[in-house]
């Protein structure tokens, strides 16, 4: 039984690479195992870079950056701390460009938290409530309202989770995505550690902060 060679050009290496970001060995791989499918190997990409994310979550981050973004005529701006392992990391530029992305991203999208596990269990009751009134109020069974609360759950974590939420230049990638996705490429762990954001005319700055240790609130 005879198997087909697809080859890959560089001109295709180079072309994945400036959609992914990813060293030229790995686009050049997933290209491979994509038989030249440009979209699969973006996938193939993807999925690698959570892989290695989840294998380097629990590495100690006590390196990083704060960063400033400044957006809408100095009417809203962002202060963000993304920390990484080494200060060699924090320095090169994909960590810069990474962390200046995440800035201007909270700037346009206001989430309320970082990750799902810093939701407070008075934000989570209330919102569970809300959705639990409406779909009894719709003439659903209990159980059955559960069940749909579950769904609409997940799109408030969505709305108001930093890592949760699409990223504003690429919606196809959440901001955790975005974050693996440097990690694949960084080979180290990289995590948001903190942010506020501040608007002109706001009674208070949304200021978050995350909790790893804390439950998650389900």
């Amino acid at each position: 039984m005879s198997t087909t060679t697809v080859n890959i050009s560089a001109a295709q290496v180079k072309d994945l690479r400036e959609k992914t970001g990813a060293p030229m060995m790995d686009c050049k791989q997933a290209l491979t195992e994509a038989k030249g499918d440009m979209e699969q190997a973006v996938v193939i990409l993807r999925k690698k870079g959570v892989s290695v994310a989840a294998k380097k979550a629990t590495r100690v981050t006590s390196e990083g950056a704060v960063t400033s973004y400044i957006h809408a005529g100095g009417k809203i701006g962002v202060l963000v701390e993304v920390n990484c392992e080494s200060d060699f990391v924090a320095r090169t530029e994909d960590f810069k460009e990474l962390v200046h992305d995440i800035a201007m991203h909270i700037a346009a999208s206001d989430p309320k938290f970082v990750r799902k596990e810093d939701v407070t269990k008075a934000d989570f009751d209330r919102e569970r409530d809300i959705y639990i009134a409406q779909a009894v109020a719709s003439g659903k069974p209990q159980h059955i309202a559960e069940k749909m609360v579950a769904g609409k759950m997940e799109k408030f974590y969505e709305e108001v989770c930093l890592l949760e939420q699409p990223f504003i230049k690429d919606q196809t990638v959440s901001i955790s995505q975005l974050i693996a996705q440097k990690i694949g490429k960084l080979g180290e762990n990289i995590a948001v550690r903190r942010f506020a954001r501040f608007k002109v005319g706001d009674a208070g700055e949304t200021v978050a902060v995350t909790k790893p240790t804390e439950a998650k609130a389900e």
